[in-house]
């Protein structure tokens, strides 16, 4: 186990992360996330250690692994979150691998936790999971998106003790449980694997109830809730729940905080409680707060909960923080949306699925919090989750960045009719429910299994749920109104403006950006590998220009859509990636990001996120480059300066409605044969420049200059943090990209080469030559590599070089950056095995189904496709 040697400086590092803003430009930001709802609060008596570092793990079927004797000492020892294999980039098409996998964790838990008790949070395992104890079976979870609690005090664990801990997890195809459909037919990927986080809670016999395990209707936990806000005044009510789980009753005082978005503190309140052993008991606190700073994705002010549990004399048993943000949603019929009592502008933004390249949905949380902050930085205000509940560190960045969400249940285009298959359902609504009811971010509910033909009283029963465990009058849902049981029901439809026409409801475009010939080829202007390059990038950014016109062109009962999909991803059903996001599997951008990102408010001052004046110019000036320059700016107007001499301007036009600021074009200054003259004829390559301007009120905000890229000189390493500390908790991953670089910095674009990656120090590579990780190969001018910490704090010292040297190649470039201490003790006995994270798949794939088994099963996805399929 490793723990600070100086407590005051831990505890200092934590309050820093918990109550610090990020500041534009700041490097090696380390942040704080949550477990089981809480982030730490010092000196609460609750104690959350990392529990994710040293994980003995086995791919396939182990006869006896959940014994205690069992020899696992041949298998690696790995980190979670993790992945059952790793996949190549463009993984696709059933690929992976399917079935069950082992983890064994031998751990002695520190005395510091005696007389506690100790539960692990497990926040995912994909599929079905069996949770053995000392070789015990303790539990079975089904389903693989929502947390379980292992109880290790009632299996006889304290602190001190050596216990082994075994996971059968299995992501095999099984109909009983959400989404229940085969992958073969999928539209996503059953990626395996003990995928989130797993915590240690110790906290005092008695404690606040975790929501997800004592299965309380509309309690458990803490529940805070606005009873009443204006612009002058904001109610709150804060709910919590406290268990007895000692032998004896007990006196108890529940001590609640508010504190404001700068610390400052508001209010405190005592409230006192008698337990009896083996019971619960609730409180409920009301604070007012005068002229509140409200909520809002322009101003995502959040307020902090703390909440202290303890006895009558003061001994601290239990307690954390909760932020909460202060806001009002209504949603008014065909007015549209309302935020904070004000008519609100179209909610613009995406769809998400959990896959990364290589990782599958075994993505760290600062992995989520970057996705969360690009999401925002291209101009996103709405994300819905596709189609399962997010990591709670995403839920949590979209508290603070500013991102509404509409929160899902698993499900995809299938029902089965025996019962257990909806009570399954029906209990993911409500532990998703439980688990993200506090959030700000929250929007809506989507209770309902999505794109689906399910019966009508399915449809009835989930929303009669959610207001059952969301009981106020802000509680919104949402569906497709193509299903049976919605239009009549629900509070926001998803449709086309003529399938709601004659409704006095708002509706919604959950999906948008596809326009495919059918629905087994899927060849579409959206979807374009960035490797493809330039002209496919320009196609794919104008078209998403197009319709991003379209949702904005409409009256205010559509209140918005969302993208499909920002994000590569890998499908179940199809050879090909989903190659429509803004940007690639490894979160580099497309032109089509940068399309989206102009889309801000230039004069917006965002606390949080990086939203400014912006130009971009989706232009290459190669030999192949149109003779049209596309350039995406949120500025009133652009000058482009040609060779030093010409000059050209173009005005954004303004419109009342559609896009804010849709792409300039400079028409026909680009010729590839007239630049010739400054290179080849006069010797003065440095005239061949194209500067370009961005106005803003009169005056220069931006300044892009771009010239053609000339011979491949040189390599250059940069990493992709989002300004990110890495964190040396042995599962922390940055994204390093290494470009191919001219004399003068230009990405060559054009460049045909792999590179090979070496590392030195507290890190390695996730991948290596199987799955095409390294070395690996250039597209449009970079290779991404991604690279993992080690658990020991230090430096990491990147080289990265062209596979085959010679003495005209590229030269090589080092990147040296440092790892820091986390912030909460990581508790192992075993260091990961260098190298652990490269398992892959060395096997030859047999096929599942005979040739007419797979045309079947693909017809039955067009068809499915065609119906719901969204083209608006």
């Amino acid at each position: 186990m490793t723990t600070s040697k100086h407590p005051f400086v831990f505890l200092l590092a934590l309050f820093l992360a918990i109550n610090l803003q990020p500041t534009q430009g700041q490097a090696d930001l380390i942040r704080a996330y949550s477990a089981a709802g809480f982030f730490d609060l010092g000196g609460s008596g609750r104690s959350v250690y990392n529990f994710n570092v040293g994980w003995r793990y086995y791919k396939g079927d182990a006869e006896g692994a959940e014994k205690s004797d069992f020899n696992d000492k041949t298998w690696p020892v790995v980190s979670l979150p993790h992945t059952v294999e790793l996949m190549p980039v463009e993984a696709s098409g059933g690929r992976n691998y399917q079935g069950p996998v082992w983890y064994r964790k031998h751990v002695n838990l520190p005395e510091a936790v005696a007389g506690k008790r100790l539960t692990l949070h497990v926040e995912a395992a994909m599929g079905r999971t069996e949770v053995f104890v000392n070789g015990r079976f303790v539990l079975e979870h089904m389903g693989g998106y929502l947390p379980f609690i292992i109880d290790l005090s009632k299996q006889g664990i304290k602190g001190g003790d050596d216990c082994l801990i075994a996971l059968k997890v299995d992501n095999s195809d099984d109909k009983r449980y959400p989404p229940g459909k085969p992958q073969s037919k999928l539209d996503f990927t059953y990626h395996g694997g003990v995928y989130r986080d797993v915590w240690l809670i110790a906290t005092g016999q008695t404690h606040i109830s975790d929501p997800n395990e004592v299965n309380r209707v509309a309690g458990g936990g803490l529940f805070v809730h606005m009873d009443a806000l204006t612009d002058k005044e904001a109610l709150v009510s804060v709910k919590t729940d406290v268990q007895n789980d000692g032998t004896t009753a007990q006196t108890l005082r529940v001590i609640t905080t508010l504190k404001n978005p700068a610390g400052k503190v508001l209010e405190s309140q005592t409230t006192t409680l008698s337990l009896k052993a083996g019971k619960h008991g609730v409180t409920t606190q009301r604070f007012k707060v005068t002229t509140p700073q409200l909520w809002s994705p322009e101003n995502p002010s959040l307020y902090r909960v703390e909440t202290r549990l303890t006895t009558k004399d003061g001994f601290a048993l239990d307690g954390g923080i909760t932020r909460i943000g202060l806001r009002q949603i209504e949603f008014k019929g065909k007015d549209g949306f309302y935020l904070n009592g004000k008519p609100y502008d179209k909610l613009i933004g995406g769809n998400r699925h959990q896959d990364f390249a290589y990782l599958g949905n075994a993505m760290p949380n600062p992995l989520h919090w970057r996705d969360a902050k690009l999401l925002r930085e291209a101009g996103c205000r709405v994300i819905r989750v596709a189609h399962y509940p997010q990591d709670p560190s995403f839920m949590d960045a979209c508290d603070e960045l500013g991102l509404f969400v509409i929160v899902a249940i698993p499900g995809w285009q299938y029902f089965n009719k025996d019962p257990f298959f909806s009570e399954r359902s029906y209990d993911d609504l409500r532990q998703t429910i439980r688990r993200d009811r506090n959030h700000p971010c929250l929007l809506m509910w989507e209770p309902i299994l999505n794109e689906t033909q399910f019966p009508a009283d399915y449809a009835h029963k989930t929303l009669a749920i959610t207001r059952e465990e969301y009981p106020y009058n802000d509680t919104y849902s949402a569906a497709d109104v193509r299903s049976a049981g919605i239009k009549e029901a629900y509070d926001v439809m998803y449709g086309f403006p003529e399938e709601v026409k004659n409704s006095d409801k708002p509706f919604f475009t959950r999906e948008w950006g596809e326009y495919v010939d059918d629905w087994y080829a899927h060849n579409s202007p959206n979807r374009v590998s960035r490797s493809w390059g330039e002209g496919p990038q320009i196609v794919q950014a104008l078209h998403l220009a197009m319709v991003y016109d379209e949702q904005c062109s409409t009256p205010r009962q559509h209140i918005g859509g969302a993208l499909w999909h920002p994000f590569d991803h890998q499908r179940g059903y199809h050879p090909d990636t989903y190659w429509g996001g803004l940007l690639d599997a490894f979160r580099q951008p497309k032109y089509a990001y940068y399309m989206f990102q102009s889309q801000t408010n230039p004069r917006l001052k965002h606390p949080t996120a990086s939203i400014q004046p912006m130009l971009y110019v989706a232009h290459e000036l190669t030999p192949f480059s149109n003779p049209d320059i596309v350039v995406f700016t949120n500025c009133d107007s652009v000058r482009l300066t040609r060779y030093e001499t010409d000059q050209f301007t173009v005005v954004a036009a303004k419109k009342a409605v559609g896009i804010p600021h849709a792409p300039l074009v400079f028409k026909n200054v680009f010729d590839n044969y007239a630049m010739r003259r400054y290179s080849y004829v006069q010797k003065q390559w440095q005239k061949a420049s194209f500067l370009f301007e961005g106005y803003l009120d009169g005056e220069v905000v931006c300044r892009v200059k771009k010239m053609p890229s000339r011979r491949s000189t040189k390599l250059r390493l940069r990493v992709d943090h989002q300004h990110l500390a890495l964190m040396a908790d042995g599962s922390d991953v940055a994204v390093v990209i290494c470009e191919v670089t001219d004399d003068e910095g230009n990405v060559r674009r054009l460049a045909k080469d792999n590179v090979l990656f070496t590392v030195k120090g507290e890190g390695e590579i996730i991948g290596d030559a199987t799955n095409g990780a390294n070395p690996r190969a250039v597209e449009f001018g970079s290779a991404p590599m991604l690279l993992r910490s080690t658990t020991k704090p230090g430096w990491v010292t990147v080289i990265a070089r062209v596979q085959y040297e010679g003495e005209h190649t590229p030269l090589p470039d080092t990147l040296t950056l440092q790892t820091y201490s986390p912030l909460r003790p990581l508790l192992y006995k075993e260091q990961p095995w260098k190298g652990s994270v490269q398992q892959h798949s060395d096997k030859v794939f047999n096929q599942r189904m005979t040739p007419e088994e797979r045309q079947r099963a693909l017809e039955e996805v067009e068809r499915q496709q065609t119906q719901f399929g969204e083209f608006f």
